[in-house]
């Protein structure tokens, strides 16, 4: 994958420094651009490798990580940008935990960061996940997708000794693609898979012909249920009460309403469930009246960081791209917006520096 495309060599230096906080694809497009522009780049990661989600989540059979890896190291080789990994960066002294934090061996203050830097992007992405609070969901065997797939694309990195156990029997709920991808992943280990999905196949974010792909792959799909129990036995997962729904009027996203048909539970055997119910944003500073003010940063109570039409923070020099900013994505947007970001960085220093320079 190519982050540079804006440029075949780095022609000349401006002397600007940039901070970019997050390695995913929007904090890569960014540095891509802002690097073929002259800037000297620094991106930090709280990963031990630049990429993300495409990396340490996304499976290799949707995006190949050596295209990714590839692009990083252009962006290094021929361009300079410094990658600094394994370095989260947070506003408080005790950094909110997240997924993906199992690497981290450093921390830095973003305050420190905003006061080293020209131009700070904010990019860290949506590394939280939400899991339904219904009985039982903290019994054993009970995870994230994002949690799910993390662990299995960490061996493959060689970044764990084993293979994490994939469950034999394995419920996966959600339609959109992170539950397409552990699903998939469960059959391909070998285990059986239920795909569950409160809505029925048409109104699946994922899209009918991902569902019917993993579907051929040996997947069950299961529509119109919802889970509304985790059944356990000393502490682990041992089955997922369902209850059968039909649609309703449309909810706020425009699509049926799904509502529950009393009377209708049933019960399915599993030893894992997975639940891929979408991701918040996780911004590198804490929803504290404090710390938002200290830095002239916002955040919208979902957690994302509230940006101008620039995606320019309240801080003028601090801007901030992809799904930190806007939610869950997919990698195509956020790699829009991270370079969107970039261009409007460069253009904002810009001007400030002809209008220093005509004074």
């Amino acid at each position: 994958m190519n982050f540079a495309f804006m440029c075949k060599e780095k022609t000349g230096s401006t002397n600007i420094k940039v901070a970019v906080i997050g390695a995913g694809p929007a904090g890569l497009a960014a540095a891509g651009y802002l690097a073929c522009q002259g800037y000297s780049v620094d991106v930090y990661d709280k990963l031990p490798h630049p990429g993300g989600l495409m990396v340490f989540a996304i499976p290799p059979w949707r995006i190949p990580r050596s295209r990714v890896l590839e692009g990083v190291r252009d962006l290094e080789k021929r361009l300079g940008v410094r990658f600094i990994t394994r370095t989260k960066v947070y506003a408080s002294p005790e950094p909110a935990h997240e997924e993906g934090d199992g690497f981290v061996e450093k921390t830095l203050s973003l305050e420190e960061i905003v006061g080293s830097y020209d131009l700070v992007l904010l990019s860290t992405g949506t590394w939280r996940s939400k899991i339904p609070r219904i009985p039982g969901s903290d019994a054993k065997g009970v995870e994230s997708a994002l949690e799910y797939v993390h662990g299995f694309r960490l061996y493959e990195l060689g970044l764990a000794a084993s293979k994490p156990f994939p469950g034999k029997r394995v419920v996966v709920v959600g339609g959109g693609y992170s539950a397409i991808d552990a699903a998939e992943q469960a059959v391909r280990e070998g285990a059986e898979a239920y795909l569950v999905y409160r809505r029925t196949v048409k109104e699946a974010p994922a899209g009918l012909f991902e569902v019917e792909r993993v579907k051929r792959l040996g997947v069950e799909f299961m529509e119109l249920v919802s889970p509304v129990e985790i059944i356990s036995e000393n502490g682990a997962v041992k089955a997922v009460k369902l209850q059968r729904m039909q649609l309703g009027p449309p909810d706020e996203t425009g699509r049926p309403q799904p509502i529950p048909v009393p009377g209708s539970e049933i019960v399915v055997e599993a030893d894992r469930v997975v639940f891929a119910t979408g991701e918040t944003p996780t911004p590198p500073l804490p929803q504290s009246e404090e710390y938002m003010g200290r830095l002239g940063i916002k955040l919208k109570k979902d957690g994302s960081i509230v940006v101008n039409q620039i995606m320019q923070t309240g801080n003028p020099k601090v801007f901030a791209a992809g799904d930190v900013v806007h939610g869950p994505s997919k990698v195509g947007p956020a790699i829009r917006s991270g370079f969107y970001a970039a261009r409007y960085m460069h253009n904002w220093i810009q001007v400030r520096l002809a209008t220093a320079r005509a004074r």
